[in-house]
């Protein structure tokens, strides 16, 4: 009998989630109801799902509303009908335009009207799939108007949004936030009526008894309306079914494509590929994956042909079809990569291609994948309300003053001292924390399907200006749409503008230059003493402190090393302890032996018995546990989180202690092995996944180590890295390259380098406008250089205040002639004017001006440059106000061990976290007065007393560590140096002073 159903999805309006919606239902003894979110269908195939649980008959519809004006209710008959209400709604939302008072003409579609809108709009007739609906409330109305006659048009309409008093106070909360307004200010018409509850169906009954034809009628539309999802474990796929059109062909198509891979990827043969290769062709097509691997292909294909570099990674790099088609790098023979993480015949999704492209070429690739396939849509996500941003949302609405806001999000608060507003506050965040906030896009997936993804769910268009769907990956998998992820990432980009700037910086180097060569770069020992010593500022995945802290413990030096090390340094490996297990095992191999489970170790040998990787998980749970294959990868899924609440994780994981304990084991291993596999929470990388990173992090560390300035400017121009810009920049100097502040002549808007010269770009001017960057570029490549500032402004419209930041920056330094000098010039060539409006067909002459001899010094240039740059290119010690005491650098922490040291460094970068009781710590990585890194830690104690203050000079009194080889500072005392005093402000103040005293002599 309930027509009309919202939930939390029906944004900033509604108050619980679906299972909700339907635990209540079946509370009040309901067998058949309809969800009709607002303008929504996030929740309708999980509703659907969900269903059958409850005893609950399952029916889709639409709330169409503009705003919180309804509008009429849209009732799916069935499919057919649920497609064209998204249809519908899906037009609107793309062209921004608003529902339409009357509905169109559906065809398996119902269409409710609400009882006072067809008052007010004097309709006179409806269509034989219309009615009208009628709440409790509106039932005192009804004898009274002309709609009393319409008997057969009439249905129930008692919306849902409510459970209790809770829910209509955070409804109100939401519709504030929604509209920005105190609690107090919000419009009674922006609300739902606080009526609008589920009554045990008897009750409504009764509500309605005098009317027992409304009842009739209800009944009798709910009863013609059925929706029917499969989200049986063996439902087909529902992602496009074949590429060519048949089968038979993809089948051929997969074959013939393989054959030409084994060519290129094995030109000498190899054990064990064809059996392998026959393994995999035979279960791909078993499982109805063909298809699926032939669109990666096309994608793939697409990108070589247009030039674009790209890397396949996830679990489909366990396939040797992959590898063979092109879609990863990566050689599973080679690495031993366990094929029944990628696929098996109880997986029922297929395997999970991740397929990077750079940052500036995934929009083109995405474009592609849209204009190539019918059926496309972005996959959706929800933004959640966070606990912080609730208490500050809700402290707004309430009227709090920042101050009191700022103490509650901090946690800061004394609950003993809270007034009343403020435990509302913490009394409805935690109600609807957790609640969608908007929906978004996830990162990279996009799905192809056979049907139209309208048959699914409606669209929306956001900003990047691709459909996408109103449900998320987890339910898309459970209706067997399994996506495509396509990813952007900058490192791609930074190895492939390192290569357009090695063919102009070095043309004679870039000849033989093969990035792909990666057999050879795993040779290389220059390559693999960078990874040793943790030389890896700029490259891939290995530069964080964290991953140089773990490449010097395990002292990598090959590449299996470091695909072990990719997936080691993750949160769930090092959360588990197993990290630490890990080191001390690799170093001290007769540890493994000695603490390792006999079946641990057989099962994995070369991790010492210890769980790395992913598809480590399946292998302890089918042999240590004798889960089966199917049970295992449920596991797998399990640990992403995404599952891990469903009732088959749950199943599973009793089956796991059951079996165990049947084999004997003591409770001791099995829930100690058990946590190990818990902790992984989604964190651990597939072997698979881990060598793709690995590639990628040796063609980074090939291109520095050959290539050090090319490199480090192309990581510059991409966005850095883990670090800001001015530490690449440091490691461009150190790396032997002569580093210059931005010149008119010579800079772009990005960095450029000539032989051994960085020119920084004219984009690091933060103040400096684009389109004055683009009209000195365009002018110097149709015209040539500019040789005076004269000559400059002659040819560029620009105005006094964008001048002035570049003859600050010393952008003119090719004139010889000092820049307070050439400010005093321009703003006499401008004089009032604001800027010059050229070109002119004719330069004027220009009047020679008198200008006193001024002197610009260091100092000063240096502050500018933190002014107009965000950084300095000297030593940042030498602005120390006292120079420092001493000269100790890193190289002297071997000479200190165990002793204690006074050093200084300057700021890099600082991790602030948290012991297991909550205490901070602080962990630093600094530079020293040679230009070389070290790092401090301050332990709860210290950082009690002690913290960092932003970028700058630090002093530090600690005493000198080693843990597994790295050498680090435990901090006792430290102290923030003061620089000088700005020497551009500091003459001001002193020609204020003096004026001032001789004001008061007067």
């Amino acid at each position: 009998m309930y027509l009309n159903c919202h939930t939390y999805y029906s944004l900033r309006f509604g108050t619980f989630s679906e299972k909700e919606l339907l635990r209540l239902a079946q509370h009040n003894e309901v067998t058949r109801l309809v969800l009709t979110d607002i303008n929504n269908t996030s929740a309708c195939l999980n509703f659907v799902r969900l269903a059958p649980d409850f005893g609950i008959t399952p029916i889709l519809g639409i709330d169409f509303r503009n705003g919180v004006d309804p509008c009429f209710l849209g009732i799916a008959q069935n499919n057919q009908g649920y497609l064209e209400l998204n249809d519908f709604l899906s037009y609107h939302l793309h062209e921004q335009k608003k529902i339409p008072p009357v509905a169109p003409k559906f065809s398996n579609a119902y269409v409710i009207y609400p009882f006072e809108k067809i008052l007010l709009n004097e309709i006179m007739t409806l269509n034989e799939n219309e009615y009208v609906g009628v709440s409790i409330t509106d039932l005192r109305k009804l004898p009274f108007s002309r709609l009393i006659s319409w008997k057969d048009k009439l249905v129930v309409q008692q919306p849902v949004t409510f459970r209790n008093k809770n829910d209509f106070n955070a409804h109100r909360l939401l519709r504030a936030i929604d509209n920005n307004v105190l609690l107090s200010m919000l419009d009674k018409s922006e609300e739902a009526s606080e009526d609008e509850k589920m009554f045990p169906i008897t009750n409504l009954a009764a509500a309605f008894s005098e009317h027992t034809y409304i009842l009739e009628n209800t009944e009798r539309l709910l009863n013609s309306c059925s929706i029917f999802f499969d989200f049986s474990e063996k439902k087909p796929p529902q992602n496009l079914n074949t590429y060519q059109g048949t089968k038979e062909k993809d089948e051929a198509l997969l074959e013939k494509l393989c054959r030409e891979g084994l060519a290129y990827r094995y030109p000498n043969g190899g054990k064990g590929i064809t059996e392998r290769l026959e393994k995999e062709m035979k279960l791909i097509k078993e499982m109805g994956f063909v298809s699926y691997f032939l669109i990666n292909y096309d994608i793939v294909t697409e990108a070589r042909k247009r030039g674009f570099f790209y890397v396949g990674r996830g679990s489909g790099a366990n396939s040797v079809v992959a590898y063979l088609l092109r879609i990863t790098d990566v050689d599973p023979i080679d690495l031993d990569l366990y094929f029944e993480r990628f696929i098996n015949l109880y997986r029922t999704n297929p395997p999970d291609f991740d397929i990077d492209f750079s940052h500036r070429d995934r929009p083109i690739m995405t474009e592609y994948i849209f204009k190539r396939f019918k059926n496309v849509a972005l996959l959706g996500t929800y933004v959640t309300f966070k606990e912080r941003g609730v208490l500050r949302e809700l402290g707004k609405v309430f009227g709090l003053p920042k101050n009191e806001i700022d103490i509650l999000c901090e946690g800061r608060q004394n609950q003993s001292n809270l007034d009343d507003i403020s435990r509302l506050v913490i009394k409805y965040a935690q109600l609807i924390m957790g609640m969608p906030n908007y929906l978004s896009i996830h990162a990279g997936g996009i799905l192809i399907s056979e049907k139209p993804l309208h048959w699914f769910s409606a669209t929306h268009l956001p900003p990047k200006g691709f459909a996408t769907t109103q449900f998320d990956m987890v339910i898309a998998e459970d209706v067997g749409l399994f996506k495509f992820d396509i990813l952007g990432q900058r490192g791609l980009a930074k190895i492939k503008e390192s290569l357009d700037i090695i063919r102009y910086n070095r043309p004679e180097a870039s000849h033989d230059l093969d990035i792909h060569n990666i057999r050879q770069f795993k040779k290389d020992p220059k390559i693999n003493e960078l990874i040793k010593t943790a030389q890896c500022m700029g490259c891939f995945y290995v530069e964080s402190p964290a991953m140089r802290m773990l490449l010097k413990k395990l002292e990598v030096d090959n590449y299996l090393g470091l695909v072990a090390a990719s997936s080691i340094i993750r949160p769930g490996v090092a959360k588990s302890g197993m990290m630490r297990e890990y080191i001390l095992r690799h170093r001290d191999k007769s540890r493994a032996l000695e603490k390792g489970h006999p079946v641990m170790l057989d099962i994995m040998p070369e991790t010492y018995g210890v769980m790395v990787y992913q598809e480590d998980v399946i292998k302890v749970a089918h042999h240590f546990a004798d889960l089966d294959l199917g049970e295992a990868d449920v596991l797998r899924r399990g640990m992403s989180g995404k599952f891990r609440s469903r009732e088959e994780f749950e199943k599973v994981r009793l089956k796991f202690i059951e079996n165990c304990r049947k084999k004997g084991e003591p409770d001791q291993i099995i829930f100690e092995v058990w946590e190990q596999i818990a902790s992984f929470a989604g964190y651990a990388f597939a072997k698979g996944h881990s060598a793709s990173y690995a590639v990628e992090s040796y063609q980074t560390l090939f291109l520095r180590t050959y290539y050090p300035l090319e490199y480090m400017v192309a990581v510059l121009n991409n966005g850095g890295g883990f670090y800001r810009a001015e530490f690449y920049v440091h490691e461009a100097r150190m790396l032997g390259g002569i580093i210059h502040p931005p010149c008119i002549n010579r800079s772009f808007d990005a960095n450029v380098i000539y032989g051994k010269e960085v020119f920084l770009g004219l984009g690091y001017l933060k103040e400096l406008e684009i389109r004055v960057i683009e009209r000195i570029v365009k002018e110097r490549k149709l015209n040539g250089n500019f040789y005076s500032l004269e000559d400059f402004l002659d040819r560029i419209n620009i105005s006094i205040e964008q001048v002035g930041i570049l003859i600050r920056i010393d952008a003119f330094r090719f004139t010889g002639v000092n820049k307070h000098q050439l400010l005093w010039k321009a703003h006499l060539l401008l004089s009032g004017k604001g800027k010059i409006d050229h070109p002119k067909l004719f330069p004027p002459k220009h009047q020679n001006f008198q200008i006193p001899e001024l002197h610009t010094t260091e100092l000063e240039t240096a502050f500018t440059q933190f002014e107009l740059l965000g950084f300095c290119l000297c030593s940042p010690f030498k602005l120390m106000e006292e120079p420092p005491k001493n000269s100790r650098c890193a190289r002297d922490l071997k000479m200190f061990l165990n002793r204690h040291i006074d050093i200084y460094g300057y700021l890099v970068t600082v991790k602030n976290t948290s012991t297991h009781h909550g205490k901070s710590m602080h962990f630093a990585t600094l530079v020293d007065q040679q230009g070389e890194v070290f790092d401090v830690v301050l332990f709860p104690p210290i950082a009690a007393k002690y913290f960092f203050r932003g970028k700058g000079v630090y002093r530090f009194y600690g005493k000198v560590v080693s843990e597994f080889g790295f050498l680090s500072i435990e901090v006792i005392k430290m102290q923030k140096q003061d620089y000088i005093p700005d020497p551009r402000y500091a003459d001001m103040k002193m020609s204020t002073k003096v004026f001032s005293n001789k004001e008061k002599q007067v």
